[in-house]
C-alpha cells in the first residue's frame, strides 16, 4: 500500500523546526553573542581570499570589458580575423593579461609615486610646526590689536597649546614618521604583494576573468534550478539593476574623482599653494564619499595651508568652492548621470546610516546599496497598490486634505482625482448599488 505525505502535517513540522531554530538562534545571539561573533570573524578570515578575489574581479572586469571592446576586437576585425570560439579565447586571454597588468602597474605607481612625497610633505609639516605657530601667533597679535583683552585670553590659550605640541606631540610623532619612512616605501609593497589573502585574491580574480561568461551561465543555471521562470527572471533581472547601480556609480565615481584630484593638483600649482600633492590627493580621496566627501577633504587641507599661509588658506577654500562646483554642476552629471536615482536627502540618509554601522566602506558603498533597497521596496510598494486597483504615481496622493477617495459631488470641482480608472469604476458601482438599495427598501417601507 502506497502511503501518501499529508501536506498538513508537512506544514506544521516545517514551521515548528524553523520555530525551534530561529529561538536556539535568538538564544545564543542574546547571550552567546561574544562567542558568535568570534565564529563569524574566523569565518570572514577563512572566506577573506575568496571575497578579495570576487571583489577584484567585479571591479577588473570593467577593465577588461573596456579593453575587449575598444581595442582587441576593434584590432581582431582590422587584421581580418576570423571571429571563431579560438579567436575569442584568445582575446580573452590577452585582455586578462593587460588588466592584470595594468592593474599592478596603477597599484605601483600609486605605491612609489605618492607615498613618498606625502611622506615628505609630512615630515616637512612636522618639522615646521613651531615656525607655524610662529607666525600664527603674529598673525593673531597683529589681528586682534585692537582689543586687548581677546587678545590676552587667545595668547595665553595658544601659548599652551604650542608648549603642548612642542614638548609632547611632536616628538612622538616625528619619531613614528622616522621610523615608518624607513619602511614603509618597501614594507607597503612587501605587505601587498606578500600578504596570502592579496595573491590568493588576485589569482581567484585572474580565473574569475577568464572565465566570466561560464561562472555566469552556472549561476543562471543554479537560479532556474530552484526557482520557477517568473521568479528567477525576476531575480535576474535585480541583478542586473544591483549590477548597474553599483557598477555605474563605483567606476563613475573613481573616474570623477581621479579627474578633480588631477585638476586640483594643477591648480595648486599654478596658483603657487603649498603642498600641492598632498592637499590633491587628500581631495581626490574623499570627494569619492557622496555628499560629505568636498568638505571632508578640504577642512584638513585648509589646515594644513592655514599654518604657512593664512591668506592662502582662504584663497584654497575659494579654489576648492569653485572646483566642487565644477564637480556638481557639470564633471559629475557628465560621468555619473542620474546612476542612483535618489534625491539628496536620501543621499545623505544612506552615507550616514551606512556610515555609522560600516565605517569608512559604508560610507563609499552606501549610497549604491541605499539605492538597491529603495528601488526594490520602490517596487513592492507599487506592486501591491496596483494589486489594490490603485495608482502607483506619488503626486496623486499629495493632497492638503489627505482624502484617497474621489469626492463624486459637484460642488467640490476641485477634488482631485487619487486612485486609477479601475478603482474608480469600482467605488462609484458600489455606491449606485448602495443607493438603489435604499431606494428599494424606502420605496417598500412606503408601500408598507
Amino acid at each position: 500500500m502506497k502511503y501518501h505525505w499529508d501536506k498538513k502535517f508537512l506544514y506544521w513540522g516545517v514551521t515548528g523546526t524553523v520555530v525551534l531554530c530561529s529561538a536556539i538562534l535568538f538564544y545564543y545571539a542574546l547571550f552567546k553573542g561574544a562567542d558568535i561573533s568570534i565564529m563569524w570573524k574566523s569565518v570572514i578570515k577563512v572566506l577573506m581570499p575568496i571575497l578579495d578575489g570576487l571583489g577584484l574581479a567585479y571591479l577588473l572586469s570593467f577593465l577588461l570589458n573596456a579593453i575587449e571592446k575598444k581595442l582587441l576586437y576593434p584590432l581582431a576585425v582590422k587584421l581580418k580575423c576570423r571571429i571563431t570560439d579560438k579567436t575569442k579565447k584568445m582575446i580573452r586571454n590577452i585582455g586578462v593579461f593587460l588588466t592584470a597588468v595594468i592593474f599592478l602597474l596603477l597599484l605601483y605607481s600609486l605605491i612609489m609615486l605618492i607615498v613618498p612625497q606625502l611622506l615628505s610633505s609630512i615630515q616637512s609639516i612636522i618639522s615646521k610646526v613651531p615656525t607655524y605657530f610662529n607666525q600664527i601667533s603674529i598673525w593673531l597679535a597683529g589681528t586682534l590689536k585692537n582689543y586687548p583683552e581677546i587678545e590676552k585670553l587667545t595668547i595665553d590659550y595658544w601659548a599652551d597649546i604650542e608648549n603642548w605640541l612642542t614638548t609632547q606631540a611632536l616628538p612622538s610623532a616625528q619619531k613614528m614618521l622616522t621610523q615608518a619612512s624607513n619602511s614603509l616605501l618597501g614594507g607597503v609593497w612587501t605587505f601587498l604583494v606578500g600578504t596570502w589573502d592579496f595573491i590568493l585574491g588576485f589569482i581567484i580574480s585572474i580565473y574569475l576573468l577568464a572565465g566570466k561568461e561560464k561562472f555566469c551561465a552556472q549561476s543562471k543555471k543554479v537560479i532556474y534550478a530552484f526557482l520557477n521562470e517568473d521568479r528567477a527572471n525576476t531575480f535576474l533581472n535585480n541583478l542586473r539593476f544591483t549590477n548597474k547601480t553599483f557598477g555605474g556609480f563605483l567606476t563613475g565615481k573613481i573616474l570623477d574623482s581621479l579627474i578633480i584630484g588631477i585638476l586640483c593638483y594643477a591648480g595648486m600649482e599654478i596658483l603657487k599653494f603649498p603642498y600641492a600633492l598632498l592637499v590633491s590627493v587628500i581631495v581626490g580621496i574623499t570627494n569619492v564619499i557622496p555628499f560629505f566627501g568636498p568638505y571632508l577633504g578640504a577642512v584638513p587641507s585648509a589646515i594644513i595651508i592655514f599654518m604657512v599661509s593664512p591668506v592662502k588658506a582662504l584663497y584654497f577654500l575659494i579654489f576648492v568652492l569653485i572646483l566642487q562646483q565644477f564637480d556638481g554642476n557639470v564633471l559629475g552629471p557628465k560621468i555619473l548621470g542620474d546612476s542612483t536615482g535618489l534625491s539628496s536627502f536620501w543621499v545623505i540618509f544612506s552615507i550616514t546610516i551606512f556610515g555609522g554601522l560600516m565605517g569608512i566602506l559604508g560610507m563609499f558603498i552606501g549610497v549604491p546599496l541605499f539605492a538597491v533597497i529603495y528601488a526594490a521596496f520602490k517596487t513592492v510598494v507599487n506592486q501591491k497598490l496596483v494589486k489594490k486597483g490603485l495608482t502607483d504615481e506619488t503626486t496623486f496622493y499629495m493632497s492638503s486634505c489627505g482624502n484617497p477617495y474621489i469626492n463624486n459631488h459637484s460642488d467640490h470641482s476641485g477634488a482631485s482625482i487619487r486612485f486609477s480608472k479601475r478603482k474608480v469604476e469600482v467605488t462609484q458601482n458600489k455606491k449606485t448599488v448602495s443607493y438603489e438599495r435604499k431606494k428599494d427598501e424606502t420605496d417598500h417601507t412606503d408601500q408598507s
